[in-house]
This record gives C-alpha cells, sequence and structure tokens, in this order.
C-alpha cells in the first residue's frame, strides 16, 4: 500500500491517492480541487484510478469530481447519501455538478460498508458531526478522517447538518480505536498531517506517533464547549501543523 498525499485548492483540502503498487489501481479521495494535479500524480504512480471515494460532500472535497469523472473510464464514486441529497446545494454541489454530464449514478456507503481497491479492503466508519454524512476510512491501520479531525482541531459544526454533540461522539469514537488496533494512525483533511510528515520532493507520508494524544486532547477541549473554536491542540506534541480556522 501507498499513499500519495496532494494539497489541493485554495483552502489546502487533503487529497489522497491511496494505491495498490501489485495491482496497479488507486482510489483518489476527497479529490477537491485541480483535476489535473490528481490524474498526474496517479499517472506517476503507475495506477489507474479505479474508485472515487468521498469522506463528504462539501464543495472542497467535491469540486474535482465531475472533471475526472469527463477524462477517467467510468470510475465508480461513493459518498453518504445524507451528503449527496443535501438541499443545500452551494454547499454540497456534487449533485447537480453530476447531473450535467453523462454518468450512471452514484454509489451509496455508510457504517459498516467496505470497499476493494485491488487487495486493499477500506472499512467506512460513520462519524458525523462536520456534516451528516461524513465518513472515516479505515484501511488497515490507516484512517481517512476528512474533516471530522485535523492537525490541531476537528471540523467546525455550525454549518447545515453539522452537530457538535455528534462531532463529539465521532472523536471519541476515533479516540477509542487505539484500544482495539496499534500502531493506529489518522490522516485528516485539512493543513497539515496528524500522523505523516512529507517527504521533501516526494509527496511520501512517514508515520509519526502523536495521533492518539491529539484525538484524546481534542475531546478534552472541546468538553463543555457550546460553539466549535479555533483549538491549538500541538502544543507539546510534535505534530505538524496547527488548527488555524476549524473548516
Amino acid at each position: 500500500m501507498k499513499i500519495q498525499a496532494l494539497q489541493v485548492g485554495s483552502i489546502g483540502t487533503n487529497c489522497y491517492i491511496l494505491c495498490d503498487e501489485a495491482a496497479k489501481v488507486c482510489a483518489v479521495i476527497d479529490p477537491g480541487a485541480e483535476p489535473e494535479l490528481i490524474l498526474s500524480a496517479a499517472e506517476k504512480l503507475d495506477c489507474t484510478v479505479d474508485k472515487i471515494l468521498l469522506t463528504h460532500g462539501h464543495y472542497d472535497h467535491t469540486g474535482a469530481v465531475a472533471a475526472l469523472m469527463e477524462t477517467l473510464p467510468p470510475t465508480a464514486v461513493y459518498i453518504h447519501q445524507a451528503d449527496f441529497d443535501s438541499p443545500q446545494t452551494q454547499l454540497f454541489p456534487l449533485k447537480s455538478e453530476l447531473a450535467r454530464i453523462p454518468f450512471g449514478g452514484v454509489n451509496f456507503y455508510g457504517e459498516g460498508d467496505r470497499i476493494t481497491v485491488g487487495t486493499l479492503e477500506l472499512q467506512v466508519l460513520h462519524t458525523p458531526g462536520h456534516s451528516e454524512g461524513s465518513v472515516t476510512l479505515l484501511c488497515g491501520d490507516t484512517l481517512f478522517c476528512g474533516d471530522t479531525l485535523f492537525a490541531g482541531s476537528c471540523g467546525r459544526t455550525d454549518f447545515p447538518g453539522g452537530s457538535m454533540k455528534q462531532m463529539m461522539a465521532s472523536l471519541a469514537r476515533l479516540a477509542a480505536l487505539r484500544f482495539e488496533r496499534r500502531p493506529l494512525q489518522y490522516i485528516e483533511g485539512k493543513w497539515g498531517f496528524l500522523d505523516f510528515e512529507v517527504q521533501v520532493g516526494e509527496g511520501v507520508l512517514i508515520p509519526r506517533q502523536d495521533s492518539e494524544a491529539i484525538c484524546l486532547k481534542a475531546i478534552d477541549l472541546l468538553k463543555g464547549q457550546a460553539a466549535p473554536a479555533v483549538l491549538d491542540l500541538c502544543a507539546g506534541t510534535g505534530c505538524l501543523g496547527i488548527g488555524k480556522a476549524i473548516w
């Protein structure tokens, strides 16, 4: 398994290419913008894009899907139905964008579903809070958290479909996974990488060991807060990135 990390768009959304090198196929996770960059990265990995997997439906995580679908051979797109069907089309534009191109339809996934990419298997965890349809994807010992968990904060919950109560439960769930799996690496949706650093010039992710502490500290600092806040969770943890404004 190889993971290529790209930061795309003006917000700096983390897009990941998850590659089964032996099978020469890959999944693109959260292609928020810059489809040419994403396709070039997949080509350099010598992998064919097999699936597009979305951790949630916000425009900054789905903005390149339609362009990729117009360029690639028929490719399966997966998203939670709650986000795809959201009436808030400015924030969740994928349904209307795909309606404008010849396309067979998306695939909906949710809690407990399993998706394969070559020989790799991803388990879907429903982790609402940032949006009603937010999911985390577990592949081996790696969690693709989307905007549920950042390097230094968590996703904001004041958008339509967001919930601080659900965010707290989702963070607690991600933290509890450390008791079930070791080591467990959390990688997230924006800015820095929770427990991966990018090797200069290569974009190769190198594991770090502080993600469990960050997740636990996020829960501790969020307790009792009535509204999202900017949280600097990085002090003393050595993680990459700082939570700026929660997105």
